[in-house]
């Protein structure tokens, strides 16, 4: 059997590489080239590099504005989807936003994340809403919803939003928006029912009760990947020595593992198995690679490669890296499981198919 080989940068561009995953390339799920049934209208706020993006259009809907600040993921995204983001949210008038039929969105999460929450409270930093600078970019969503009132939203966000500050800022969010007229329904998924990572993310899905009433019912159905995925679809046989680690960092790796675990912490590296699925993803990977290592015969673990986290994700082989690895590894691991969002979102497209069947 022929080795699976790292490709180059022309061919990390091009996805010459062959995919491991069953989410239609972005090439193909334009709105220019989408050759399917184009459904409903959707907006991309807080896109990233259009993870999300790619769940929508793989159920049908197409874009019709898309909202993102960062300038390195503006880059990335427009070399995916022909178009560069508006930038910041803040300054946006939401009158201005085209109309739309689904609001997606996966708000910063990095104020109500676990290594987030940790960090800034390390830091005397503010955490959750109390953080201006993104805590409080929900009500940008809210701002948006209310002005153009679509007929259902997806919001994603990590699984700590529920228990952050002992529930009060998941009470907060749900009043906010069944105050905007939304019945909304949200449950923590994992990604690892469609690729080899442990990823748990919590989906809020709402309906306009204003167009729909509110006896409006929806299940997280989801159908998860069979066979399972493990690490080894998604590896490289032969990747660049660069992404080896060197034997001081694998020694103070080691060694900051021994510490924490002596003191009852379970702070530490992680080799992931080649059978089995890997930790979370985080976007500080570029840093160390430390949560998810894989083991080499004869020599130090070596982090994952861009391509590997994009794959790691559910992106499809042909989605262009065009930025720096460390750019990449923020970017992949503050984006979504594209196949677990695509699930939910033909679930809602679903829904409002047979809501307006009966309207």
């Amino acid at each position: 059997m022929p080795k699976k080989k790292q490709p180059n940068l022309e061919e990390s561009a091009s996805g010459a590489a062959g995919s491991s995953s069953d989410v239609p390339s972005p090439k193909d799920l334009s709105f220019n080239n989408f050759k399917g049934e184009k459904t409903y209208s959707f907006i991309d706020l807080f896109a990233g590099i259009g993870g999300m993006r790619i769940a929508f259009q793989s159920a049908g809907g197409y874009c019709v504005y898309s909202n993102e600040w960062n300038s390195f993921s503006q880059q990335t995204y427009a070399a995916n989807f022909g178009e560069i983001p508006e930038g910041d949210i803040t300054k946006v008038d939401a009158n201005d936003i085209p109309e739309h039929d689904i609001l997606v969105a996966g708000f910063p999460c990095q104020p109500f994340s676990i290594a987030g929450v940790s960090k800034k409270n390390s830091l005397g930093r503010a955490t959750g809403f109390e953080d201006k600078t993104q805590g409080t970019l929900f009500f940008d969503v809210c701002r948006v919803i209310k002005a153009k009132r679509p007929k259902a939203f997806m919001l994603e966000n990590v699984k700590n939003l529920v228990s952050h500050d002992k529930g009060r800022t998941f009470k907060i969010i749900q009043e906010s928006l069944q105050e905007l007229g939304y019945k909304i329904f949200y449950q923590i998924l994992d990604g690892q029912n469609f690729v080899p990572q442990h990823r748990e993310r919590i989906v809020i899905v709402g309906f306009d009760t204003k167009q729909y009433g509110s006896d409006i019912t929806f299940e997280f159905a989801i159908t998860p990947r069979e066979p399972k995925a493990r690490m080894k679809d998604i590896l490289f046989d032969e990747v660049d020595s660069k992404y080896t680690l060197s034997d001081h960092l694998w020694d103070y790796l080691q060694r900051y593992a021994a510490k924490h675990k002596a003191a009852g912490n379970g702070f530490g590296y992680g080799l992931a198995s080649p059978d089995g699925v890997s930790r979370t993803l985080s976007a500080r990977y570029y840093k160390d690679g430390a949560e998810i290592l894989i083991a080499q015969e004869g020599k130090c673990p070596r982090r994952l490669t861009p391509r590997e986290c994009a794959r790691l994700q559910g992106f499809p082989d042909d989605f262009r890296i065009v930025v720096s690895d460390a750019q990449a590894y923020r970017q992949f691991g503050n984006s979504v499981v594209v196949p677990l969002m695509g699930n939910v979102a033909k679930l809602i497209v679903a829904k409002l198919k047979e809501l307006d069947t009966e309207k």
